[in-house]
């Protein structure tokens, strides 16, 4: 059971929505996305620092994705 509560669709902002149906179209996991939306600034941030990083802008992408596999190993978290 998450310890955040995970916004319904009627509680999202419109734009939030519109992210959370899209990957919800594309197979993908919304509970983060679902979850930052409790805390609107720091969604709005978090996105802009994480979207562009995980593009592999700053770094490789395939070394995100292991480092992710990484930390979500660590923390005994299975995603």
């Amino acid at each position: 059971m998450p310890r955040i509560k995970l916004l319904d669709d009627e509680a999202l902002p419109p734009e939030t929505l519109a992210q959370v149906k899209a990957l919800e179209a594309a197979g993908r996991d919304t509970a983060l996305t679902r979850g930052l939306a409790n805390a609107p600034t720091f969604f709005k941030n978090y996105f802009s620092f994480y979207l562009p990083a995980r593009q592999g802008h700053s770094l490789d992408e395939a070394l995100i994705e292991l480092v992710r596999l990484k930390v979500a190993r660590l923390n005994d978290c299975f995603t």
